[in-house]
């Protein structure tokens, strides 16, 4: 009869606790999933309204009914926008003509 033999030891590497790698998992899952979904999206059309006025042309451009911009282009002079950074109603000038539409999140699920 062969002598018992002890098995070779062999050393065990610290392990994370269940929940904590249960947790960042789930956590490298959602933000791996939620990329391409918020790169998916397409930006929304905005409503326009154009006004004539007497000396000058207004166009205010609208997401879902909330005023987000206004290009006033007077009869005399370069146009400009008032924009509406943040959606709270305080509308700044800008010069510039390219305006990026507003993504505000009021209620998601």
């Amino acid at each position: 009869m062969a002598p018992f033999r002890k098995a070779p030891s062999r050393e065990v590497l610290p392990s994370l606790p269940l929940p904590r790698l249960v947790a960042g998992l789930f956590i490298a899952v959602a933000l791996l999933l939620s990329s391409p979904m918020t790169l998916a999206q397409e930006q929304p059309t905005p409503d326009i309204t154009v006004r004539q006025e007497e000396d000058r042309t207004i166009r205010e451009y609208r997401i879902n009914g909330q005023l987000y911009a206004i290009e006033i282009e007077p009869a005399v002079g370069p146009s400009y926008f008032l924009i509406d950074d943040d959606g709270d109603g305080d509308f700044r000038r800008s010069d510039n003509e390219r305006i990026a539409i507003p993504s505000w999140v009021l209620f998601s699920w």
